[in-house]
């Protein structure tokens, strides 16, 4: 193993982990975009008003895009175990 082989892989790691929270994170971005709009309009200033929704927001997100995101982790793995013969050359 050479070191940029391991640069590589752990650059391939990375985009991987960022390409799979993405969507989580906007979707808690925007619901919070959205509460501290409504709060700021309302002046209604409870904590627990921002956080919930963005909570709810997450898991909801993470029902649907778990098939999506599991698929991508495995497919990742799999193209791992399956070149470790070229790895260990």
């Amino acid at each position: 193993m050479t070191p940029e082989f391991v640069v590589s892989f752990a650059k391939e790691a990375i985009i991987l982990t960022i390409f799979l929270s993405m969507p989580m994170l906007m979707l808690g971005l925007i619901v919070g975009l959205t509460v501290a709009i409504f709060q700021a309009v309302t002046q209604v200033q409870e904590m627990t008003l921002m956080f919930v929704p963005k909570i709810v927001a997450v898991f909801m997100g993470l029902l649907f895009a778990s098939p999506w995101m599991l698929d991508e982790i495995v497919s990742f793995t799999r193209h791992i175990i399956e070149n470790i013969p070229l790895y260990i050359k």
